[in-house]
């Protein structure tokens, strides 16, 4: 995969001591030497990458090519990026870590744990600014899907949702694994897949499943559908409202009104995720495609609500979605 176009590579071959991480902690930005969160330079992220090799103090030795972290700024130094890199792995025991063809160059943050992204669970207070996360129905539309009702799901299951972004964009279109969302906790959590396509990067049974285990609130994908599908390929009557009634349709009457227009997909083809999808809304997790905007929202920190109108006979309606960034 062709990278962006990098800045200039720092000096090979520079030797950089990193304090141990502990297994399965995660070192927070600007401490225990880890460096300080800084502004993004002009709103665009950075991140580095880089071959290495680490030696452990207690013998042993772990040798790793075109590795890449989250960096707060463009201006990390190598000792800086080492120090994000152990905290990356949670090793114990390190030595000394030793960096060669180090490149910095301009992409989102994919959540790197310890660095600039990796916000945890957000301080309290009102947080940041909000921001739309939804298409206009002219673009397509954003679409919400559950195993019942769209009227009758909970506010605790689609309002104010922690967010997990998992970036896949420019990765080509392949489906989304297990191990792309593995290092993600993403319990009570909306994990939105990036992928930069309005079609592709489909959800992998074993996923789902992931999810499912993993105790996941909400799916969502900027694609047309998380089941891979062609644009204006959507899902069968039997999947959303009883007869197959169209969403496409302008609203009469909403919030459950008497005479509420009722809201499903027309019959289409599925692509090959297609058990994905039933995975996730046989146990009672949402779905959200047609996503947009998320790239503005960082890897974690934010919090999701994705509300459908009190439509009664529907599994499948339109939706407005929007974010709550973190502070700062």
């Amino acid at each position: 995969m062709s990278d962006p176009q990098p800045l200039p590579d720092r000096s090979p071959g520079h030797a950089a001591s990193a304090p141990p991480g502990d297994a399965g902690t995660t070192r927070q930005p600007g401490a225990g030497g880890a460096p300080a969160t800084a502004p993004r330079t002009g709103g665009v992220d950075h991140r580095a990458s880089f071959d290495a090799t680490i030696t452990f103090g207690n013998g042993g030795d772990l040798t790793v090519h075109d590795f890449r972290v989250d960096l707060p700024s463009p201006d990390c130094g190598e000792e800086e990026i080492a120090v994000l890199f152990v905290a990356s792995l949670g090793l114990l025991m390190t030595d000394e870590v030793r960096l060669s063809g180090v490149r910095v160059f301009a992409e989102p943050h994919k959540g790197t744990r310890g660095g600039p992204a990796d916000r945890g669970a957000p301080p309290p207070g009102p947080g940041g600014p909000l921001v739309e996360l939804d298409r206009a129905s002219s673009e397509g539309g954003t679409s919400i899907e559950t195993s019942s009702e769209v009227g009758a799901l909970s506010l605790a299951r689609v309002a104010d949702l922690p967010v997990v972004v998992v970036r896949v964009a420019g990765a080509g279109p392949l489906p989304v694994g297990v191990g792309t969302l593995a290092a993600f906790d993403v319990r009570g959590a909306a994990v939105l897949l990036h992928t930069g396509a309005r079609h592709g990067h489909p959800l992998t049974p074993e996923a789902a499943t992931w999810l499912v285990e993993h105790g996941a609130a909400l799916a969502g994908t900027d694609a047309t559908t998380l089941d891979g599908a062609s644009d204006g390929a959507h899902h069968s009557a039997s999947d959303s409202a009883p007869g197959g009634t169209h969403y496409s349709a302008p609203v009469s009457a909403l919030d459950g009104a008497p005479g509420g227009t009722h809201y499903s997909a027309p019959e289409g083809a599925h692509g090959g995720a297609r058990a994905a999808r039933r995975i996730l809304l046989d146990a009672g997790i949402p779905v959200v495609e047609g996503l947009t905007g998320l790239d503005g929202v960082p890897p974690t920190g934010a919090h999701l609500t994705a509300v459908p109108p009190r439509l009664q006979g529907a599994r499948r309606a339109p939706v407005r979605v929007f974010a709550r960034l973190p502070p700062g």
